[in-house]
Parts: C-alpha cells; structure tokens; sequence
C-alpha cells in the first residue's frame, strides 16, 4: 500500500472520528433540551401566591399563570376590523340606520355598537346610553362584570338581579376575569353563572359529567346568548325551556306571551334577541364535529415546553392559520374566502329581511292611520313579530352567520317570507290592494 493510500484512509477516520464527535455533541445538546424543556413543562404553572376562591383581579391570576395572563391582557388591544366585526368600535346604528326603525321605542334604537375585547365588558355597559335612557335591573349585570357572582352570594339571585343596575354600578370595576371561568387552584374550567346552570339542568343536562372539551364551550355559552328577564324580579333566564333553535326559542316565549316591549310605530308586541352565539353554533357543521369555542377563538399556543390557549380571545380572522389550520389544510386566502362567502351571503339575506320588515312596519302603521283596530291587526302583528325575532337573532349574532350558514340562511329565509305575510295581512285588514 502506498503512502498516498495510506493518508488518504488516515483521513477518511479522522472525518469519522470528528463526525461522530460532532453527532454526539448534538444528540447531548438535544437531550438537554427536551430534559430542560419537560422540567418547564412540570414546573408550570408557578404557585407564586395563594389565589382565593373570590380573586377577581386578573393580574393576581397572572402571578401564577403569566403565560395565559400576558395573552389574557390583550384583550384590550384593538386589533382592529373584519370584514363583519373586530375590536374596533362603531355605531352600527350609524352603518346601519334601518335599524332606528326596526326598535323603534326599544333603548337598541338610541344606542348599538360594535363590541370591543372582554376588557371592556364592564366599562362599555357602563357607558352605553342604553344604560341611562332606561332604568336596567341588575340581571344586566351577569355578564358584563366580574364582581357578579360576588355580588349574588352577598345579596342572594332574586335581589341582584331585581336590584337596579345603576345601584350596583358604582361596584362594577372589572369586565371579564379568570375567575369567570376558571377554578383558581386547578384552573380548571368551571360554571360561574346561575342561569346556565339552571338553562341546562332543566335541558337535562348534567354538568359535573361534561368533558373538557364541552366545558370549552360551556364556559361561553354563560353568556355568549339568547336572554331574558322573567317576572317581577327581573331575574336572568335563557328560553331554553323548549331547546335552543330559533322555532325552540319562539315556542318558549309564546307559551306564556312574553315581549321585551311595544314598537314604537306599529304598536304591536316585540322580542329583542341578544347575542346568541351559543344556539347558533350548536347547529352548524363544528358543534357537530365536536369542535369547541375555545378550539378557533383561543387556538392552543405554545410558549416555550408549555402549550396553553391563547387567551387573547378574537375573530379568527385575525390569525386564521392558528385557528383553522388544525383541521383545514387549506391557504390563508381560502380560508378567509370560505368565511366571507358564508358572510356575505348572511349579510345581503340581512339586508333583503330590513327591507321586507320595513315594508311590513309600514304598512301596518299605514292601517293604524285609517283607524283599524289592533285586533284586525292580530294576525299582522304575530307575523310582524315573528319575522322581527328571525333577522334580530341572525343580526345580533356575532359571526354573521358563520357559526352555522345553512340555519343562518333559514331564519333569515324565513325572517322574509313572515315579513310579507305580515305587509300582506296589513293591507287586507286596511281594505288595500295586497302587495304580490
């Protein structure tokens, strides 16, 4: 063997030797890490301080939990605007003047903007005209400030929720808390609010057998939507009696007659729809896949060994990747494509149902005029009601429609066809042509 052959293996060992050397470092460094990684992982959260079964101030939480309570905090960033919604505040009354006349005598006609983060939960109630125009109870309360499920043990269901809400103002100080949510040893997810409870004991629904992933949405549905105030006491009730469709909802309040109030120019009895998220999505594509609030508006996150999620609750919009990606292996463009057509859609529906309910307003107050009586005007008002309820729950629902576009579609399907019937009726109890 040569001297050059000789050399030339001398050196193909040493690149071995130096290979394995370096492969080994590298495969040291990466078992350091995973075991540094998984010792973070056991070591959080961090008990720094004792938490109170009655600690509502975020930052306290954060003490223990800053991974969560440094996402939590931005929820008082404005992100900024959807298409449809964001965190930017604007009068929709404004966008939308139609909807002076649709509540025409209701405190929605003076006063309706677009929502801002949980921050602002308390803060945006207290400084809405709806607040000041009309004496609220305190049931108004439940879900807009984190000293409520404080103030019921103090003052027990009945009183706070009779008691007026500009009584209890002066003792509303924190918008959304971890506490609302959360079990402040474990962290755990936990009901916070009487009428959901009693919502769904009386569905049947037994809430210490509901999985992790049902609480993800639970913790929401407190009051992500459809309310009332029932009786003398004004006390806080979801019309879930009958189940939580929008036919469900209307055969509840029917039972026994309920209205929110008189329209202003018809004068016939009314329901305002409040924010129903919770029905809506239970009847769309993701309930039934088992996807929970939480999976697309608090994706999991991970900061550093430790996955948490993301407590900066917004429209996935704003990070579609994080909140669709999961399930979806689509591009960033498709999503966003996907969710405007579902609101687009929802929105020119919305539109087409004003339209209908305002010919439907006009021409019952056009009969009015002529002096027919409002019993002639039964059969008017109920399809007047009817169609009023259908757009109210679809335009007062947050996702325009997106939690469930095919039922979006229905209700407001239906929202048209009842408001005609009710132009319709009008016009042949004032003696006019009816409209074709």
């Amino acid at each position: 063997m040569s001297i050059f052959n000789r050399l030339d293996r001398a050196r193909v060992y040493g690149f071995i030797f130096l290979g394995t050397m370096a492969g080994t470092v590298l495969i040291l460094l990466l078992l350091f890490n995973i075991r540094e990684r998984k010792r973070e992982a056991l070591q959080y959260p961090f008990k720094v301080v004792e938490i109170a079964e009655d600690e509502i101030d975020p930052a306290v939480w954060g003490l223990n939990f800053p991974l969560v309570y440094d996402r939590f905090v931005r929820t008082r960033e404005d992100y900024g605007e959807t298409k449809y919604g964001g965190s930017t505040p604007y009068s929709k009354l404004e966008r939308y003047p139609v909807m002076k006349r649709l509540w025409a005598g209701y405190a929605f006609s003076v006063d309706h903007n677009e929502e801002r983060g949980h921050h602002y939960a308390a803060i945006d109630q207290a400084n809405t005209l709806r607040t000041q125009i009309v004496e609220q109870p305190g049931a108004c309360v439940n879900c807009h400030a984190a000293e409520a499920p404080g103030l019921i043990r103090e003052m027990g269901w009945e009183a706070f929720n009779a008691a007026p809400y500009s009584e209890l103002k002066p003792r509303l100080m924190t918008g959304s808390s971890c506490a609302d949510c959360h079990d402040p040893v474990t962290l755990e997810l936990r009901i916070t609010r009487p009428a959901f409870r009693a919502a769904m004991e009386e569905a049947g629904v037994d809430l210490s057998e509901a999985t992790r992933q049902d609480m993800r949405s639970y913790v929401c549905g407190q009051c992500h939507v459809e309310y009332y105030f029932k009786g003398p006491d004004q006390v806080l009730t979801f019309p879930w009696s009958k189940g939580r469709t929008i036919d469900d909802i209307e055969e509840h309040y029917e039972s026994y007659g309920f209205s929110d109030w008189t329209h202003a120019e018809t004068g016939g009895p009314l329901l305002k729809m409040q924010h129903p998220e919770f029905e809506l999505w239970g009847t769309g594509i993701h309930a039934r896949s088992g996807v929970s609030c939480a999976d697309c508006h608090m994706p999991y996150i991970r900061r550093g060994s430790v996955k948490i999620s993301d407590h900066w609750l917004r429209s996935p919009l704003h990070d579609p990747d994080a909140a669709c990606r999961t399930c979806h292996p689509l591009s960033t463009e498709e999503f966003i494509d996907r969710i405007h057509t579902i609101q687009d859609r929802t929105a020119k529906l919305l539109r087409h149902s004003e339209d209908a309910l305002i010919d439907a307003i006009d021409a019952i107050t056009a009969a009015r005029r002529q002096g027919v009586s409002a019993d002639s005007l039964r059969k008017a008002f109920t399809f007047h009601r009817r169609a009023q309820m259908r757009w109210d729950f679809i335009s007062s629902e947050n996702s325009t429609g997106f939690h469930s576009g095919q039922e979006a579609a229905r209700i407001l399907a239906e929202s048209i066809d009842m408001a005609r019937l009710a132009q319709i009726e009008a016009d042949r109890a004032g003696g006019r042509p009816q409209t074709r």
